[in-house]
């Protein structure tokens, strides 16, 4: 038997037909249409959810569940999208509306808690009970599962780890607030950071790989020029590390997970970026040497993750 997983976006849908084994055998994407009703999108993604079903070499009789992974909160037990402004959702009867045109079982989660899910079944966590998945992006996105289950709080809006403060009275934050680990940790502060240093320092090599052109300086160009011996660029990863530092030893400390799994485009760096922060979070965790370490492991399962744990959503419905 298979599940499909679809991962809804802002900007597209993609879905997958996916083994017990969490093997994607057949995956597909499709526009989300901003701006349209959820009856639309909802239709367009039923839609896509049987064109996997049958271009992968399976029928309806062969699928046990859809599971959907949407950003912002989700309501679990209702299936409702509760509120996602990036498609102007607010209660959304996600799960009852695609059952409309799919007679399948519906599970319904946020994206970032099915990355979690993914990665700690089929991912760089698996065998570990406990995980945290932090995504390093536009924002930063935590799921947290605890005795392989995943824990969203009592309003399903739990793992909001960039919204931890680590620097009073700091940088502005979108959320209203200010020194938010997200301001400091994400993709985006990263890329300001890099372009603030790349202005301050014109003979950088940022400047060079960006043809001049500051504004398109982005976290791959620092790390790049890092690579190549660049001092400015090296500075600038250093201090980054250290933010990223920060957040994860707050939430190791709070948690004590057995893994902490890092995703987003700063896991594809490698040992560049994950072997000093090893250094810095293993430097500054409660216990030290004196308790057992959380394995900090880049992800493995990059932008199938959502696919993959959306369709493994069943299985919490089963524990």
């Amino acid at each position: 038997m298979f599940n499909v997983g679809v991962d809804l976006g802002g900007t597209k849908i993609a879905a997958g037909l996916v083994d017990a084994e969490g093997n994607i055998l057949f995956k597909k994407s499709i526009p989300t249409g901003k701006g349209r009703s959820y009856v639309e999108i909802v239709r367009d993604m039923a839609q896509l959810v049987q064109e996997v079903i049958t271009q992968g070499g399976a029928s309806l009789e062969d699928v046990e569940s859809i599971g959907v992974g949407s950003p912002g909160a989700a309501d679990t037990k209702t299936g409702t999208v509760i509120y996602y402004s990036g498609l102007n959702f607010k209660d959304v009867p996600l799960a009852s509306e695609l059952r409309k045109h799919i007679s399948l079982p519906v599970f319904l989660e946020n994206d970032a808690d099915c990355a979690a899910l993914a990665e700690s079944i089929a991912g760089a966590a698996r065998n570990s009970g406990s995980s945290l998945t932090v995504t390093f992006g536009t924002g930063v996105g935590c799921g947290i599962v605890i005795n392989g289950r995943l824990y969203g709080g009592f309003n399903h809006a739990a793992g909001e780890a960039g919204h931890m403060v680590i620097c009073c009275g700091g940088e502005a934050c979108s959320c209203g607030r200010k020194g938010c680990w997200e301001a400091y940790a994400s993709g985006t502060a990263l890329a300001r950071q890099a372009r603030y240093a790349a202005a301050a320092s014109p003979a950088s090599l940022m400047n060079t790989l960006a043809s001049g052109d500051i504004s398109i300086i982005d976290g791959r160009t620092a790390f790049e020029a890092a690579r190549k011996g660049d001092a400015t660029a090296a500075s600038v990863i250093k201090n980054y590390i250290r933010y990223v530092s920060e957040g994860l030893i707050n939430l190791i400390n709070l948690l004590m997970p057995e893994a902490v799994v890092i995703g987003g485009g700063v896991s594809q760096q490698g040992d560049f970026f994950i072997e000093p922060l090893k250094e810095l979070v293993y430097a500054g965790v409660y216990g030290g040497d004196n308790l057992p370490r959380t394995k900090i492991l880049a992800a493995e399962l990059g932008n199938d993750a959502g696919i993959i744990g959306a369709a493994m959503l069943k299985r919490q419905a089963l524990i």
